[in-house]
């Protein structure tokens, strides 16, 4: 014990280590999570050890999580914002006024301090973001002693940790389990119902499928019947559905200019659509087994969709209004937006900041890249743009706005995930600077809130036992009863009134509860990834305004 407690920064990554050891433990589908184990660990070894943590490391790794969590959300976030989401903005709307008003509830009824009501609502939440901003916010009330602010974060802490078990587990079984009941639907087939209809003729592929018959092919053809034909001429003749990659003329290679000439025995590659590429070879001559010494790899390109001109537009709008794409044989065969990956069907809405691969002959790929967007470059983290936005997030939080006399700031954590939010985005706009890779953003992001929890556990193991031998009924209560109701009303609202696709609303569910493994669930029970669409919109918003929730309760029961 005294190694720890003469070491604490020993303790701290033991609370890392043995957490997301435990977090790994599986009972049927559900699993805790790396967080929420780092915190069981870390008041049981607080408990027991009574370790005590300098705030500041508590105050700098908060920062991180948050300014990173904003930044990854920014460019969804903000693309949402539009008349076509704004059904998927009334679940979050729901969410939001839903644990606010349960919480204040349970505090008034059965007289909870502001520590164990803001934990019941960031662990019925299941937002871990929202312990860092109701901590941080007690800890700035007035009238309350350096003890009785201790005392109310421990109790945060506490009240998170069971309410966030009975609140994980609640989630994942409602919305895998119960709600395909209640819609009276078997969820694997009515996604795969929905999954046909969205990817319509254009056809798709699941993310553990690749295509028997890939539509872009490359034919090598002796020159026998188009002897004289230019280049050009011949790419015309096929509407722009082939293109000549390569040219050798004895020993020679030629570039495949559109003013050359074709003779007689001729060795040409061509790449193209499959149907082209088998009408070509019928124009030119017959088909060889190769040019020796010549190929056209296809290339891949991921590029940052930025042009005004894509955005909130389908890819397949973007492929009939960007002929490049037919001409050059280019296809789409990813879009991702944050750390979600999207179908990439004809009727996948690209938003502006989404990053699409593009694979095809490096020639059509250089052209179309110079229509839509940018090559997005993530490959080291720019940390002048991430110093200066922490900076800015931090001063933002320095401000106090009073509502009705009550003052409200939204701390370090609010103004730090407000500054990502921008940053983010503006990012998503250019991305010719401020880099900030994903690899790089989530590691900061989730060790960031791990050594965060790992702190907030230590220092509050003393006040856990007291807060449960008091309150020990009434959480698992909280926690069950404050994800069934918004996720209830969720329910009718968005099916009877907003008449959203019974798998995309399922998702959205998940998603307004930020719940990773609740859609982990929903798609493995789907046995498809179309809940991930209806998810990845009300994640977005729910993970910048659950946080806010935080200084907005502490404020109203502080004051």
């Amino acid at each position: 014990m005294g190694v720890l407690q003469d070491h604490p920064e020993l303790a701290l990554f033991l609370c890392l280590a043995a957490g997301y050891l435990l977090g790994k433990v599986r009972v049927g589908p559900i699993t805790l999570g790396g967080i929420c184990g780092t915190l069981i660990v870390s008041l049981l070894l607080g408990a027991w050890a009574k370790i005590e943590i300098d705030a500041d490391v508590k105050t700098i790794f908060f920062a991180l999580f948050i300014f990173a969590l904003g930044y990854m959300a920014g460019p969804q976030f903000f693309a949402n914002l539009n008349r076509k989401s704004m059904r998927f903005f009334a679940l979050c709307f729901i969410e939001l006024v839903s644990v606010l008003g349960l919480a204040y509830l349970l505090a008034k009824a059965f007289d909870l301090d502001v520590g164990t009501a803001s934990g019941i609502l960031a662990g019925a939440a299941t937002e871990s973001a929202v312990v860092g901003t109701a901590t941080e916010a007690i800890g700035k009330l007035p009238d309350l002693t350096a003890d009785q602010i201790s005392t109310y974060q421990g109790h945060v802490a506490t009240a998170y940790t069971v309410c966030y078990l009975f609140g994980l587990v609640t989630i994942v079984i409602y919305t895998s389990q119960i709600m395909p009941m209640l819609l009276r639907i078997n969820l694997a087939d009515a996604s795969r119902a929905l999954w046909e209809k969205l990817r319509g003729s254009g056809g798709g592929l699941e993310s553990d499928e690749r295509e028997a018959l890939p539509g872009l092919v490359g034919r090598t053809h002796l020159v026998t019947l188009a002897d004289g034909r230019t280049v050009g001429n011949l790419e015309a003749a096929f509407g722009g559905g082939v293109t000549v990659e390569a040219v050798r003329r004895g020993s020679k290679d030629l570039t495949p200019a559109p003013d050359l000439e074709l003779t007689l025995s001729d060795l040409v590659l061509v790449v193209g659509r499959r149907s082209e590429a088998i009408a070509a070879g019928r124009a030119i001559g017959p088909e060889t087994p190769g040019i020796p010494g010549v190929d056209t790899p296809l290339a891949t390109r991921q590029v940052a969709m930025t042009d005004k001109s894509v955005a909130g537009k389908t890819l397949g709008e973007i492929r009939s209004t960007h002929a490049e794409f037919g001409r050059s044989g280019v296809y789409v065969t990813d879009v991702l937006r944050g750390e979600q990956h999207l179908p990439a069907n004809p009727d996948t809405v690209v938003e502006r900041g989404d990053v699409v691969t593009l694979v095809g002959a490096r020639s059509g790929l250089n052209r179309i890249v110079e229509k839509i967007g940018t090559v997005a470059k993530n490959d080291a983290t720019d940390f002048i743009y991430l110093g200066l936005g922490i900076a800015l997030g931090s001063l933002i939080g320095q401000l106090v706005v009073r509502l009705g006399g009550v003052p409200l700031s939204l701390g370090t954590g609010g103004g730090c995930l407000i500054s990502g939010l921008l940053f983010g985005w503006f990012r998503s706009r250019r991305q010719t600077f401020g880099a900030f890779p994903p690899q790089a953003a989530t590691t900061i992001k989730d060790m960031g809130l791990a050594v965060f929890i790992a702190c907030t556990g230590l220092t509050s193991g003393p006040q856990a036992w007291p807060l449960l031998k008091e309150y020990g009924a009434l959480l698992p209560f909280a926690g069950i009863a404050m994800v069934l109701v918004p996720a209830t009303i969720s329910l009718l609202v968005g099916r009877k009134l907003l008449k959203i696709e019974k798998p995309l609303l399922i998702g959205a569910i998940a998603g307004q509860q930020c719940s990773t493994p609740a859609i982990t669930s929903v798609t493995q029970v789907a046995q498809s990834s179309v809940p991930m669409l209806g998810y990845t919109i009300t994640y977005a918003l729910s993970n910048f305004l659950l946080p806010l929730t935080g200084p907005i309760l502490v404020g109203i029961l502080g004051a």
